[in-house]
Parts: C-alpha cells; sequence; structure tokens
C-alpha cells in the first residue's frame, strides 16, 4: 500500500466557539490547495481554559461587544451563513463535544461535524433543548438514538476527557488551535499561516 505523504493540518475544536465555525468553514480549501488532510480534534474549551488559567472573550463586556461585530465581520469576509447564538447551551458543550467523539467512532462524523456547526452557528438553533438537537440530527440524516446512546458509554466521555488532556499537553490554551507538525497556530485569523506551512 502506497505511503500517505500529505501534509496534515490537525484542527482542535469546541461547537461553542464562533471563531472554531468560521475557520471549519475554510479548511475544506486550505486542504484542497495544498493536497493536506485534516485531523478533527474535539476537545472541551471549558477544561481547556481552566487548566491553562485562560478565559473566554465574554468575560470582558468590552471585548465580547468587539468580538460580536468582528465575528460578523469574517462572516462576511467568508461569505458564509453567522447568527450570534443566544441559547445558554454554548457555555456547556460537553454532550455536542461526546457527540464529535462518539461520531467518529460510528463513521458519522461528516455527517454530525458540519451539522451541528451550522445549527450552532449559522442558523443559532438552541442545540442544549433534546427535541431541536433530535431534528438537526434526523436532518443530516443521522441515527438519533444510536449516537445518543453512545454520548453516554463511559469510553466516549474517557476519550474526550482524554482529548482534552492531550490538547493543554500540546500547549492549546483556546479554540481554534491548529498544528502543522509541531507547530501551533491559534485563531482564525492564523489560517495564512496555518497554509503557508502546509505549504513548506
Amino acid at each position: 500500500m502506497a505511503r500517505d505523504n500529505r501534509p496534515l493540518v490537525e484542527f482542535f475544536f469546541d461547537y461553542g466557539s464562533p471563531f472554531s465555525y468560521l475557520a471549519d468553514t475554510q479548511l475544506p480549501g486550505i486542504a484542497a490547495r495544498t493536497g493536506a488532510s485534516i485531523v478533527y480534534r474535539p476537545m472541551l474549551l471549558g477544561a481547556v481554559l481552566k487548566a491553562t488559567g485562560n478565559s473566554s472573550p465574554m468575560a470582558v463586556p468590552a471585548k465580547g461587544r468587539y468580538m460580536g461585530r468582528d465575528l460578523e465581520r469574517w462572516g462576511k469576509r467568508y461569505g458564509v451563513a453567522f447568527q450570534r447564538n443566544p441559547f445558554p447551551f454554548l457555555g456547556n458543550t460537553l454532550r455536542l463535544m461526546r457527540g464529535a467523539v462518539a461520531s467518529q467512532k460510528l463513521g458519522i462524523f461528516d455527517r454530525y461535524h458540519p451539522a451541528v456547526f451550522s445549527a450552532a452557528w449559522g442558523n443559532a438553533v438552541d442545540l442544549g433543548d433534546q427535541a431541536a438537537l433530535r431534528g438537526v440530527l434526523r436532518g443530516a440524516g443521522i441515527d438519533a438514538d444510536e449516537l445518543l446512546r453512545s454520548i453516554d458509554d463511559q469510553a466516549t466521555k474517557d476519550e474526550l476527557r482524554q482529548a482534552t488532556e492531550v490538547a493543554v499537553e500540546r500547549g492549546v490554551f483556546g479554540a481554534p488551535a491548529f498544528f502543522v507538525g509541531d507547530e501551533l497556530f491559534w485563531g482564525n485569523d492564523r489560517l495564512d499561516f496555518v497554509e503557508r506551512a502546509l505549504c513548506a
């Protein structure tokens, strides 16, 4: 079997991060231009922030207001749908991130991932509402019952916890974060650097 020598970009994300959503919309284009493969690394952002002594930009009111406007600017630049999501589930995305891990194990991540990101930040759906989440899953052609059972598996819980610990050990302190080799890039506005590193 031929060895895959394509460059890799590892993408550490949390569905509660709007800048992760914006970056996610651009990664396929970067992969196409560079021939790179994307490795998706779910992590729990709240645990990363706590472990690294970091905090959400929303903790500073003026910064939070600025960030809201900046997100709208980036959405327009990328030409993608963006809506600020007012629902409280964004403060605790634990089940959604376990869902990412579970969907990778079930082989349905390619449906789960875009559906959840689009619902959260393209359409401002309350994904903390069980019925709304089930509707999003059904719309993506996912067996909601199977996925929700997998979310509650101890192995899924352990895998997300371990993935989050690995992120912190590697130097991740926020989302989105990217690795090209051992080089860390943080933030949606660092994608140009990510692409250059992949070309190199």
